[in-house]
């Protein structure tokens, strides 16, 4: 991904600036590219603002009103090309970085930016700087016109955004953020309403029980408007088996369900054939009353490096059966390598969970 920061983007960044200002194009791409190889992905980015301030006007109030003209301007790029709006992301987050003492200019710069490429990363500062000036642009955007504008408002407060900084004030309490999410669940586009479900997952991370209420009190006003909003909203915690979470999402309460025949084979997986290692694994299910609905995953508890056991919770179905109604399942569970596991030898554990609660279990060995 730190490829797609080359010199083909510097390039496309000068071409682009010299369309609103007087910048020295052949300069700035000649001292950029120095020292850009081997650096990662934000490195490449904080690398690329450096050099782009020494070649921008020292007021800023004038390089915003340039920045303001580009967005209007700017060419996104070849349209097959899905990181054709990485050159855009070291002027968005110039922004946040040499627009932090003029905060108006600079969310005004930000708004009309964010379409090229989310301005999610560049309004952190203003947010925990300039709290309330930020807040005034946060609520007059729930109604802008342009989706990515209003997504900002969401995504931009998220408390745990991936490759961002943390907002620890929200960490603590989010009671600030809730009036903005709520505001955009009913949201018109589907782009805003997964943010907004995505800043609600945050939540729950560290306030279950708040996030449980916030979607109960929104079931109760909106008859199902919002079902979609919360049903993602809640996957993390439909994952670790929140006891509140499956009758909020009208699941049975302690479904009662009979499970025969497990099989899981083989008994020993190796490394050393990875790529075509999977577990397979077959069972029954069997109602015991009418009409339950449930939540059926399964568990893979993964050996790590010293030795101990975390568990990683897979998607298997949900289903609603009638009583004495049956099923026959089976899953194959690859064991492939992937950039975000990295497989050990040991003692793995396999378990069945039924809203979100262990039914079975069984051993297994992944060897070298």
């Amino acid at each position: 991904m730190k490829e797609n920061l080359n010199e083909n983007t510097l390039v496309r960044i000068a071409d682009n600036l010299s369309k609103v200002l007087d910048f020295d194009t052949n300069a700035f791409v000649s001292h950029a590219i120095k020292g850009l190889e081997g650096q990662e992905l934000k490195q490449r980015i904080t690398h690329i603002i450096t050099i782009m301030h020494a070649f921008l006007p020292s007021d800023f109030a004038q390089t915003a009103k340039s920045f303001c003209a580009l967005a209007e301007v700017w060419d996104r790029g070849d349209p097959d090309d899905k990181f054709r709006g990485f050159a855009v992301w070291p002027v968005i987050d110039y922004v946040g970085i040499y627009g932090i003492d003029e905060p108006e200019l600079a969310l005004l710069a930000l708004e009309k930016l964010t379409h090229l490429f989310s301005a999610e990363f560049a309004i952190r500062p203003f947010i925990e700087q300039h709290p309330k000036i930020t807040f005034e642009f946060l609520n007059q955007w729930l109604s802008h016109p342009d989706e990515h504008v209003r997504r900002l408002v969401s995504e931009g407060t998220r408390p745990r955004l991936p490759w961002a900084g943390q907002l620890k004030d929200f960490i603590v309490d989010p009671t600030p953020v809730i009036p903005l999410l709520a505001a955009l669940r009913h949201d018109n586009s589907q782009y805003v309403k997964r943010s907004v479900a995505n800043h609600l997952n945050d939540i729950g991370k560290d306030h279950p029980e708040k996030l449980i209420d916030i979607c109960a009190e929104w079931q109760e006003q909106d008859t199902g408007s919002s079902d979609w909003v919360i049903k993602h909203a809640t996957r993390s915690l439909v994952k670790s088996g929140h006891p509140q979470v499956f009758r909020l999402l009208g699941y049975s309460n302690k479904p009662k369900v009979s499970i025969s025949h497990f099989k899981a084979t083989p008994d020993v997986l190796s490394l050393a054939n990875s790529l075509n290692e999977r577990l397979e694994f077959s069972f029954e299910l069997e109602s015991d009353a009418n009409k339950q609905s449930f939540v059926l995953d399964y568990a893979v508890h993964f050996t790590k490096a010293n030795g101990k056991t975390a568990a990683k919770v897979f998607k298997f179905g949900n289903y609603q059966l009638d009583k004495g109604e049956r099923l026959s399942l089976n899953k194959s569970h690859s064991f492939k390598p992937i950039s975000t596991r990295k497989y050990y030898p040991g003692e793995h554990i396999l378990a069945l969970h039924i809203n979100g609660e262990e039914q079975l279990r069984c051993q297994f060995t992944v060897s070298e």
